[in-house]
């Protein structure tokens, strides 16, 4: 089970939303804080990099995609899940100030992500903007990248289990059922970590995807 990588939507999804809003009467949705009763966990997404920018279709911003940059994994986002299946989505509006922006950059490779990931995911949080990024650095700032992801020369081929075991090692404190991977065209697409809503380390359910496939290409960094 894996979620569509809103990476590669976020600008699109937006035109549509505001030609759909355009066209017809705007649907009432529900504040954040009332959504944010529904939905049990949070799933910290990390994207590899290398992966997402070998697609030949997704936007290559130098940031990420420059060669030299060594970039491995990156923030995609802070989700609220649910144990059954995916949490909600787009409770609401409004646009990430740009002070933090400039501090997310660090964490999430483009701008348009940033405000896609508050959009989408942040505003069923129940938190405010700032709260919701700070949980965020918080929850990405707590996990450590196994030293075998750190800057790969070499593609490798891995097993689900073998990564997860990775990351399992590397963060001791943390449940080894808090890790899940996925996984595209064959190859390592995300890492996932699951949290719990005061951010401490938990289990996965099932909700969280995990990729199916006996092993997976671990292409590595430019």
């Amino acid at each position: 089970m894996s979620k569509p990588n809103c990476r590669t939507i976020a600008l699109v999804l937006t035109a549509a939303l505001a030609a759909s809003a355009l066209a017809a009467p705007a649907r009432k949705k529900k504040p954040g804080k009332t959504s944010a009763a529904n939905f049990t966990y949070y799933l910290l997404t990390l994207s590899w990099a290398p992966d997402f920018c070998a697609v030949p279709s997704n936007p290559k911003d130098p940031a990420e995609c420059g060669k030299g940059r060594k970039v491995g994994f990156v923030v995609h986002g802070l989700w609220p899940q649910s144990d059954q299946g995916r949490g909600p989505e787009n409770c609401g509006g409004g646009q990430v100030p740009q002070d933090i922006v400039d501090v997310m950059l660090k964490y999430i490779p483009t701008a348009s992500l940033i405000q896609h990931e508050w959009s989408a995911h942040g505003t069923c949080s129940g938190l405010s903007v700032a709260d919701y990024f700070a949980a965020m650095r918080k929850a990405r700032d707590s996990v450590t990248i196994p030293d075998g992801f750190q800057a790969p020369t070499q593609a490798a081929k891995l097993s689900p289990k073998a990564i997860e075991s990775q990351f399992a090692a590397a963060n001791p404190s943390f449940p080894a059922t808090a890790f899940r991977t996925s996984c595209t065209n064959k190859a390592l697409q995300e890492a996932r970590i699951c949290f719990s809503k005061d951010l401490s380390p938990q289990a996965c359910t099932a909700s969280a995807g995990e990729c199916t496939m006996k092993t997976m290409t671990v292409l590595p960094v430019q």
